[in-house]
């Protein structure tokens, strides 16, 4: 996943955490985890688009994986100039 999103939007910022030892016994979380993550990304990719356009470029960049088993992604999808005036 990591290398598919730094090739797909070269971020300044990436942070990816997985987070399905939270979700144990949610439904779509399986032993072994790998199923809940949340995504930080700061990404020229993003400039011009709005919040649901951001995420649709992640899921569509994604899309094999979510087949694959993963089941929820948190996102925070900045442009460099949104990430500094933060």
């Amino acid at each position: 996943m990591e290398t598919l999103l730094k090739t797909a939007f070269t971020p300044s910022v990436f942070e990816l955490q997985d987070q399905s030892r939270f979700h144990a016994g949610h439904a779509g979380a399986s032993p072994g985890g790998e199923t809940h993550y949340k995504l930080s990304l700061v990404s020229t990719a993003f400039e011009g688009l709005n919040r649901v356009a951001r995420q649709r470029l992640v899921y569509q960049a994604l899309h094999e994986e979510f087949d694959t088993g993963l089941h929820a992604l948190s996102l925070d999808l900045k442009t460099p100039a949104e990430a500094g005036s933060a």
